[in-house]
């Protein structure tokens, strides 16, 4: 089994920037794909990026691509999300998640989530 534990989130201006973090800690040394996801009150979550088990792969949601990047660092067993050029529309909560698809194919759904980091971006 896995846990995971975001971190980074906060109050930023539009234009801002932020880095969310993934804390991965697994029974194992298996590594997992790792999907961010962000959902609003009253809306449906929808994924916002990922990176395959090895890190050569990696897919971005056409709202952020440009803006956003994602990486891991093994060593420390973390995952990452950089966000630059925030906008008002990126406010959520920001969840990490293994993928069902480790291809990165999030429209499989993700298994043990991340109680979520609260990311607002407003002036």
């Amino acid at each position: 089994q896995v846990q995971l534990v975001e971190s980074g989130g906060g109050l930023v201006q539009p234009g801002g920037s932020l880095r969310l973090s993934c804390a991965v800690s697994t029974v194992t040394l298996d590594y997992y794909a790792i999907g961010w996801f962000r959902q609003t009150p009253g809306k449906e979550r929808e994924g916002v990026s990922c990176i395959t088990t090895s890190g050569r792969s990696t897919w971005y949601a056409d709202s952020v691509k440009g803006r956003f990047t994602i990486s891991r660092d093994y060593a420390k067993r973390t995952v990452y999300l950089e966000m630059k050029n925030l906008k008002p529309e990126d406010t959520a909560v920001y969840y990490c998640a293994t993928p069902r698809n480790l291809d990165c194919d999030v429209s499989y759904g993700a298994d043990s989530w991340g109680k979520g980091t609260l990311v607002t971006v407003s002036s």
